[in-house]
């Protein structure tokens, strides 16, 4: 069965989730088309709800049938229904499950008899049924028929019960409708498009950012491990959470008393964490700096070091710097380094392997990290198929599908900006701040330069003083090389050439891509 859209929405019932997943197994011999489900079908006309919502709703040539799925246990005592979920919560309703699908069918017919013509409607049944996929109905009663309800038994071969289902309804009307295919096309065209409105590029985005939290929590135990060991190595990929697993270590070691520094290379990042994360006894700190933070504080040493994106501090002048701050240096003091296992160095400096065996020599105690907490799915596939670099797994749901369009010129470049940035703000919903446009060049370089003065007016161009009030209400701007470390919900990347072996730009793409939460535009140049 086609079911619309192509993944459970907008639930957190996982009845409704392993029915769907019913649903679109059955009738799997039929021709593709004959059958569609529409899953949380919103309701804009209802006899006596302000709002309602079908959980299921199934249109084909044999009719129009509204499924109601309960989970869990399920009772009725003096006229009160009672729903327990797996976690043992209770809610109560007086209308019952039948009653409920009944309604919305009512409410479901009039919205289409409203907006259809009568040829189309005229040649429908119309049904209702319940399911109950977690238990066994005991008795029968007057307020519904057998046929219309499937318990567990009925569930686990819901296509037959459907069979009888839609056989049961036809009958009430002689069973000769059948509805045309031109019939069905226009029923169609009206309710998927209705459907779809109810899922905008924002909510799909907000999806995401609820996954990303859960994901962070789950990572929360792998501080456990790094505060319990006084020299660490973390690596992990871009979106593996490092940066908050380092305030969260920070967090810990100065609440035992411990003078920090938190240091890392890039002044916008620097800016960043120093203005989000006011920790009594941590020092944030450019690496280059750490020397002079050290005396502003009015100490000989610090009592540990955190490096975030250790990676561009892998020489050895910068480890020197690091060693003559820390409590017993390198060799004996407490440190953690989080670093990416990706090539992201060249931005900042050269990688020296020198630096790596030193630290290597120490034996701290290595942690990967491999759960990816910031991109969706879809992005973590495009990093891994256009440029081999391992982001972590699991990843923040699905996600939108990636945005990509090739442009010959810079100006045509501008032009597909224009639209893409319309298409995001505009028409799907994103709050401008949330919106990130990333190019290899400065600004008065890159294709935003040649934007309508209407749209680059409303464009804000990131410098490492503004990160300390980023996001901004307003869509922003920066160098790639210089959002290392940074993230925000919406990425549109643009003025990179297409992704070859080999390529000088292909830790631009790797930065660039992998900034992106959720939503993810390219931009990308044939040469």
């Amino acid at each position: 069965m086609r079911m619309i859209p192509d993944a459970p929405h907008g639930t957190h019932s996982q009845a409704e989730k392993r029915v769907f997943d019913r649903l679109r197994a059955a009738f799997a011999n039929e021709q593709d088309g004959v059958f569609t489900a529409y899953h949380s079908l919103n309701l804009t006309r209802h006899a006596y709800k302000r709002f309602g919502e079908i959980d299921f709703l199934i249109c084909c040539s044999q009719g129009i049938f509204v499924l109601e799925v309960k989970g869990g246990r399920v009772s009725c005592h003096n006229g009160i229904w009672q729903y327990t979920n797996r976690h043992g919560d209770v809610t109560e309703s007086n209308e019952g499950p039948f009653k409920q699908a009944e309604s919305a069918l009512h409410g479901l017919m009039a919205n289409l008899r409203a907006n259809l013509p009568e040829w189309v409607v005229a040649q429908f049944s119309i049904g209702y049924g319940v399911i109950f996929p977690d238990c066994e109905w005991p008795v029968s009663g007057a307020e519904w028929d057998a046929k219309t309800m499937a318990d567990a038994r009925g569930y686990k071969d819901i296509e037959r019960w459907l069979e009888k289902l839609f056989q049961y309804w036809r009958g009430k009307d002689g069973g000769h409708r059948h509805a045309t295919t031109s019939a069905l096309k226009e029923l169609r065209h009206y309710l998927r498009p209705e459907f779809e409105a109810a899922t905008p590029l924002y909510v799909q985005a907000l999806d995401a950012e609820e996954r990303i939290a859960t994901l962070t929590e789950d990572q929360m135990t792998l501080v456990d491990v790094v505060a319990a060991n006084r020299r660490v190595l973390c690596s992990g990929g871009a979106g593996t959470g490092k940066t908050f697993l380092a305030l969260e270590l920070a967090r810990r070691w100065t609440a035992g008393n411990m003078n920090v520094a938190l240091v890392c290379r890039s002044p916008w990042l620097k800016n960043y964490l120093d203005a989000r994360f006011s920790i009594p006894k941590l020092t944030v700190s450019l690496v280059s700096a750490v020397r002079n933070a050290c005396r502003r504080q009015g100490l000989d040493s610090f009592d540990a070091v955190i490096v975030d994106e250790g990676q561009d501090i892998f020489d050895m002048a910068n480890l020197d710097c690091v060693d003559s701050v820390l409590n017993g240096g390198l060799l004996g003091g407490c440190w953690c380094i989080f670093h990416d296992s990706n090539n992201q160095s060249g931005l900042f400096g050269v990688f020296d392997q020198e630096a790596m065996d030193y630290l290597a020599s120490i034996q701290p105690m290595q942690v990967p990290l491999r759960t990816n907490c910031r991109n969706t799915h879809i992005i973590l596939n495009k990093v891994q198929t256009s440029l081999g670099a391992d982001m972590g797994t699991r990843g923040a749901g699905a996600g939108p599908k990636i945005r990509e369009t090739i442009s010959a010129s810079k100006e045509e470049s501008a032009e597909l900006l224009a639209i893409e940035l319309v298409e995001l703000i505009d028409h799907g919903g994103i709050s401008p701040g949330d919106v990130t446009i990333l190019s290899p060049y400065p600004v008065g370089d890159s294709c935003v330069a040649l934007l309508p003065d209407k749209i680059r007016n409303e464009i804000v161009t990131l410098d490492e003083y503004s990160l300390r009030n980023f996001p901004c209400a307003k869509t922003s701007f920066a160098e790639i090389a210089n959002f290392k470390g940074l993230e925000n919900e919406a990425i549109i990347v643009t003025d990179l050439p297409l992704p070859t072996k080999g390529s000088q730009y292909r830790v631009m793409h790797y930065v660039a891509m992998s900034r992106a939460r959720s939503v993810l535009s390219l931009i990308q140049r044939k040469t």
